[in-house]
């Protein structure tokens, strides 16, 4: 491991196996994190019950802080964290193999996949366990995915066809899931409502050991989707000239995307537009490559989720608002900064 100058005049660092990180996403990197747990001290002591640092780290905690701590504010920003690290996540990758910068799981109709099928179980099997839940939730990613394949044929590689597609299959099954929500029993229904907002109610110990294994598997899944993501980023000919399998390596990330989606749906619903905003603002951060983009893009999604349940709970209290609203309201804006100066320039 060592420093060296790349061909492009950056500064990068050398690791064994060919692996080299540029010094700007480094810092890109250790700034996130800063935030990040700037932003995790924050948000233990916010909430209706106050609960001070040095009474934290002396471990002196009356039940009812011991209770806030460890049953609703730790599993919220663990649960917040990785849900919106594998969202933001797949966002990067759909992305990059559709070559398109608005491609989002949300407009892609992936997410509405989910929905559907997690609707579905509630209703079919109220008392149906969270693996259940979960394997429902990707399969309604996964057959919205398929009815993609499908319906763009030999177009799937024109990612103006398959955005155009997704928004139409994503537009059905809101209709689909506004029917079902609508002849739902009124206390499923509400609670089904703040879901569909994206919130971190149903964040708990039990919900967030089973978050963990889900965001090693995005961790380690990143080193493998790196290249043939870098790949498909110069389009099909070009990456099958470069020996890239596009036909296997297509289908491989697009599945790749719709699990690291599904899950954090499956248990938080669905982050609006998370997907789109993570990774440009990675890209106005730093113009990194795919694997650091990857990396960077799903970091700058997780912190944006705990930020976002941090507001909300410091204006709502523990209960919190639904994080969705809070990631629109902030990103929208954001967005729309973002596309003006990019336009400009």
């Amino acid at each position: 491991m060592r420093w060296s100058t790349s061909v492009a005049g950056d500064r990068v660092l050398r690791l064994p196996a060919g692996l080299q990180i540029r010094q700007r996403d480094i810092r890109v990197a250790l700034a996130l994190i800063g935030v990040l747990a700037a932003l995790v001290l924050l948000a233990l002591g916010t909430g209706s019950i106050s609960v001070p640092l040095d009474v934290f780290w002396g471990g002196a905690l009356s039940p009812d802080q011991h209770y806030a701590l460890y049953d609703i504010r730790i599993p919220r920003i663990v649960v917040g964290f990785t849900a919106g690290y594998s969202v933001a996540l797949s966002g990067a990758i759909l992305q990059s193999v559709t070559r398109n910068a608005l491609a989002d799981p949300g407009v892609l109709g992936l997410s509405q996949g989910a929905i559907v099928s997690v609707m579905l179980v509630l209703v079919l099997a109220p008392s149906a366990p969270q693996w259940q839940v979960f394997l429902c939730a990707l399969a309604g990613g996964c057959g919205v995915a398929l009815v993609l394949f499908m319906l763009t044929g030999r177009e799937r590689g024109n990612s103006l066809a398959l955005l155009l597609m997704g928004i139409a299959v994503e537009s059905v099954l809101s209709s689909v899931s506004g029917v079902l929500l609508l002849y739902m029993p009124p206390e499923v229904s509400q609670s089904l409502s703040e879901w569909m907002l994206g919130t971190l109610f149903q964040a708990s110990p039990r919900n967030m050991f089973w978050m963990l294994p889900l965001f090693l598997a995005c961790f380690v899944g990143v080193l493998w989707a790196g290249p043939p993501t870098r790949a498909l980023e110069l389009g099909d000919e070009l990456a099958q000239s470069i020996g890239e399998e596009v036909g296997r390596s297509r289908p491989r990330l697009l599945l790749f995307a719709v699990v690291c989606n599904t899950a954090a749906v499956a248990v938080v619903g669905p982050l609006t537009l998370l997907g789109v905003m993570a990774p440009h603002l990675v890209a106005f951060m730093a113009a990194a490559g795919a694997r650091a983009r990857l990396y960077l893009s799903a970091l700058t999604g997780g912190v944006m989720v705990v930020l976002a349940d941090t507001v909300s709970r410091g204006i709502a209290h523990d209960r919190g608002l639904p994080i969705g609203v809070i990631i629109i309201l902030t990103g929208v804006p954001l967005a729309v900064i973002l596309m003006r100066r990019h336009h400009v320039a």
